[in-house]
This record gives structure tokens, sequence and C-alpha cells, in this order.
């Protein structure tokens, strides 16, 4: 029985090697310009599929990641942060305290680079492998109020507590009611040795309390969250303010 080229990449497709499947053509042409061996042959189809599998769960993850930008540790000047050498920043992005479960505490004020370090360990994790969800805390919490009874926010919160890395932005940054507070804590327990979360707030835990309202749950929080961390303290000027961009030039226009 003959085998057109269709029908192979046909079956190709039913063992689900779609990406294999498209690029079964090239690859004869290939094997006969090279006269590659029939070992040959299929190391190179089995190369070509793994790896394209491996970009499409990087490019899956990224979209899940819902990142709201994408900056890597390499475009981060670490000379503008004077409170984190480049010795801990390359520790940070070994990832050895994701495999331990550790958590990471980024606090300082705005614009000093605490979301970029954040995103960029983020990206280094999903491009190995882990799974990352990134979200502000003014994002957070409508969706823990709301995952009771609409779907979407069951949907993303799925995604969150399946996570190996969760982000949450900006942690504290207006105060919370005593039944926002519960949903909070039951999130962090969840998480809780279970995957590695990183903070980025511009109040120390000392000032979570007044903002949390219950002492008791801010108690239960902070037992999880610091049971495991390291707290990182981003001092300097903001980038934002240093790097600005103006519409007039240096000198200001007096007419």
């Amino acid at each position: 029985m003959e085998y057109s080229v269709e029908n192979l990449q046909q079956q190709l497709k039913n063992l689900r090697l779609s990406e294999t499947s498209k690029a079964l053509p090239s690859f004869l042409r290939k094997a006969e310009t090279h006269s590659w061996t029939y070992q040959e042959f299929l190391r190179e189809l089995l190369t070509y599929e793994e790896k394209r599998r491996e970009e499409k769960t990087i490019e899956k993850h990224l979209k899940w990641a819902k990142f709201p930008y994408q900056k890597t540790l390499d475009d981060f000047d670490i000379q503008e942060l004077p409170s984190l050498s480049e010795r801990q920043l390359r520790q940070l992005q070994e990832l050895n305290w994701l495999e331990e479960s550790f958590n990471l505490i980024f606090l300082g004020p705005p614009g000093v680079g605490k979301t970029h370090i954040a995103i960029g360990l983020g990206l280094e994790a999903i491009y190995k492998g882990q799974r990352v969800s990134f979200i502000s805390m003014g994002e957070l919490v409508p969706l823990l109020k709301t995952e009771e009874f609409l779907r979407k926010s069951q949907l993303k919160m799925k995604r969150i507590r399946e996570a190996d890395l969760v982000i949450i932005d900006d942690l504290m940054y207006m105060a919370m009611d005593q039944n926002e507070a519960n949903l909070f804590f039951h999130l962090i327990n969840h998480l809780y040795e279970r995957s590695s979360i990183i903070l980025t707030s511009n109040k120390g835990p000392e000032a979570w309390g007044g903002l949390l309202g219950d002492q008791g749950i801010t108690t239960a929080i902070l037992d999880r969250l610091l049971h495991r961390s390291e707290i990182i303290h981003f001092e300097g000027e903001s980038h934002r303010i240093k790097y600005r961009e103006s519409l007039f030039p240096a000198k200001s226009v007096q007419n």
C-alpha cells in the first residue's frame, strides 16, 4: 500500500504530532538533499516536535501570566538599585527559592523597580517550565469577591491557585474590609507551601494590620507569608521621574 505525504501528515496529526505534520514535506526534502539515514531523519523530526511543543507551552504560559508588560532582568540596570547587588540578583535569577516554595517580598517607594524585577523573575520561571500568574491587588480583590458567582472570576482564580509562582503587585495600597481580608487570607492559606509568592508593596508588614483591619487575620496572613520568605528593600529615586519624557525643551518656555 502506497502512502502519500498527505497520508503521513494525517497519521502524524492523529498521533498529536501536529507541528511535525506541518513540517514533514520540508524534512523529506532535506533528508533527500543531505542523504540522511533513517536514524538522522527520525532524530530531526522528534527534535523539531519537542522544540515546537516547548515554544507553544511558553507562549501559552506567557498568555496566562497576564503580565502588564514584558521586561527581562537584562533590561534592568542594577546600578540604579544600590540596595540590591548583582550577586543577589543572580541568586534570585537561579530560582532555587522557587523550587523550595520560598516567598519574596519587595518593599519600597513607587518607581524603584519592584514590579520590573518581579516580572523579570516571572519570565525566567516561565522559560524554565513553571506556571506564573501576575495580578495587582486592585484586580485581585474584585476577583475574590465575585468568584462565587462569576464564571470568568472562577477561571482566573483557578489559574492563580494552580500557578507555581503568584506575583501580587501593589499589595496593601488600599484598606480592606473584614470580608475582603478574610478572602485574601484563604487565598494565601491555599498557596502556602504549594506555590511561591512575590509581593510588591510600598508599605512594610508592620503597617498591614491597619489596612486589613482585623489583627487576627493580619497575624495569620503574616505567619504564612513570612515563614519562608526573603524581604528585599528597594531604595532610590523613582525611575519614572528620573527618566520622564517632556513635551518641551529642557529650558522652560516663557511665552
